[in-house]
């Protein structure tokens, strides 16, 4: 028998997580974690997120795109008033730290200070 010696996900306990550079991901989940940081704020999720009004932001909420944001690489824009639904917080090292689906775009990453609470 051979022994993985792979960290499984602290949040679900998945054996089939994934290295992606420093992080690991889960790919059942979704949660995302570096196991050299260990300790109790793993399953936290990133540091607390705010909307452009100032209002605390947490997964599963709808946001307001508040202005027209152009996508890299395509000629689609997302126009503001653009209602999105059951975001998911990440730790964005570029500053995108919202990922999310939006009707005829598909999945994309957001930076919070384009969005407020719905």
């Amino acid at each position: 028998m051979i022994m993985s010696t792979d960290p499984q996900c602290p949040v679900c306990g998945c054996a089939h997580a994934y290295p992606d550079g420093s992080l690991w991901i889960c790919p059942e989940c979704g949660h995302e974690w570096n196991p050299e940081t260990s300790g109790a704020d793993d399953t936290a999720g990133p540091a607390e997120i705010r909307d452009a009004n100032g209002n605390v932001l947490a997964d599963g909420d709808s946001v307001t795109v508040i202005k027209d944001l152009r996508i890299k690489g395509a000629s689609s824009v997302i126009k503001g008033g653009t209602k999105v639904r059951g975001i998911r917080l990440v730790d964005g090292t570029d500053g995108h730290n919202i990922a999310c689906k939006i009707a005829g775009v598909g999945a994309i990453n957001l930076k919070s200070e384009f969005v407020r609470k719905a």
